[in-house]
């Protein structure tokens, strides 16, 4: 049976680093639209996006992803998933991320787990918002840091607090932490015979084995995310030149495993398939 093609979607810029730490980190609207485009052409299905205020801040004001969102659009159609982050990158509160989703309206948004429903408390209102995101179409992507939060969300499910037969999930391999190293074995936990198994799993990593780590996730029947988000080196050790530079060698990596890569039409398949 061949293995089904694999979704690499880039994360082009995260919401802590700046120009500072690469100058070819795209914190604009235009910028973020030509780093998609290249992206695009070298070989991603997605784009993990992030925005930025006046002062260069992490944001989730509504009308700078609808601006950054349209001039994405404006470049690359439909041929990109277009999926914001909810991250509260200690600014927001889950209401206020959740109200960033309800105002703009994407294709698709991040949700972190343990930000969006950090206890008990709060997963009713987690529930209505994801009720929210089925019934305007929004796919979500619950982000899951640990194993013991995958098992936290299975139990979600079934309780009935999760209104979908199933949700894609993006394994972190690390914490956005300095000089965090993520390596392959980290996923392990994750992909454990006693662990839950979800339809659709993507996987990002940090530092210098991050293209191994992807490698292994794909392997392993994942999807992947590469991007100056999480690391900004090739495997080789050289600065990147920019994010498409991070997609072509994930791209090679995949092929080097005898794995296609998937476009966007193809990973809403799959995402429709794995949610019913």
């Amino acid at each position: 049976m061949e293995a089904q093609p694999v979704a690499i979607a880039a994360a082009p810029n995260g919401g802590r680093r700046t120009k500072a730490d690469h100058p070819a980190l795209p914190m604009t609207a235009g910028e973020i639209a030509g780093a998609a485009a290249a992206c695009l052409e070298a070989g991603a299905a997605m784009l993990h996006c992030h925005v930025r205020d006046r002062d260069g801040r992490h944001t989730l004001d509504a009308a700078a992803y609808r601006g950054a969102l349209d001039a994405v659009h404006r470049a690359v159609g439909d041929r990109l998933v277009l999926q914001i982050t909810t991250e509260a990158v200690g600014r927001y509160r889950p209401d206020e991320q959740m109200a960033a989703v309800r105002a703009v309206r994407p294709e698709a948004a991040s949700l972190a787990l343990c930000e969006l429903a950090p206890d008990t408390a709060h997963e009713a209102a987690f529930a209505r918002f994801l009720a929210f995101m089925r019934r305007e179409r929004i796919v979500p992507q619950i982000i899951l840091y640990r194993p013991e939060e995958a098992v936290r969300l299975k139990g979600m499910m079934a309780r009935g607090l999760i209104p979908f037969e199933d949700v894609p999930v993006l394994y972190v391999l690390g914490r956005y932490r300095r000089n965090q190293r993520s390596q392959p074995a980290d996923l392990l936990p994750f992909l454990a015979p006693e662990a839950p198994r979800f339809g659709h799993f993507m996987v990002c990593a940090f530092g210098p084995r991050e293209m191994a780590c992807v490698a292994t996730a794909a392997a392993l029947g994942g999807h992947v995310r590469v991007g100056f988000e999480n690391n900004l080196h090739l495997p080789d050790g050289r600065l990147a030149p920019d994010n498409a530079a991070s997609v072509r060698a994930a791209a090679g990596a995949l092929a080097a495993l005898g794995l296609k890569t998937a476009d966007a039409d193809g990973l809403r398949a799959v995402w429709a398939a794995s949610m019913n």
